[in-house]
């Protein structure tokens, strides 16, 4: 297992892009706002308090955090996640 606290300030995933791990990755906005895509869904949208699991080998990105305020995430990587 692996936690990571992640700030973003208007940042989103490269359009386009996907991520694809091979882990399961559980999140929790913790504050500000995002919207995240998983392939196949329509984009949902996060704010603070929030929380999903991205189950191994989803496809999804991050398509918008809020330019204004950071957003903050608590990521944690469960299973075979780089160190």
């Amino acid at each position: 297992m692996r936690i990571e606290r992640i700030v973003s300030t208007g940042q989103t995933t490269p359009e386009n892009e996907w991520l694809n791990q091979a882990w399961d990755e559980w999140v929790l906005l913790i504050a500000g706002a995002a919207r995240l895509a998983m392939a196949g869904s329509p984009d949902r949208r996060l704010e603070c308090g929030d929380h999903l699991l991205i189950p191994a080998g989803t496809a999804h990105r991050v398509t918008w955090t809020d330019p204004d305020r950071p957003t903050i995430w608590l990521a944690v990587h469960l299973g075979e996640s780089p160190r």
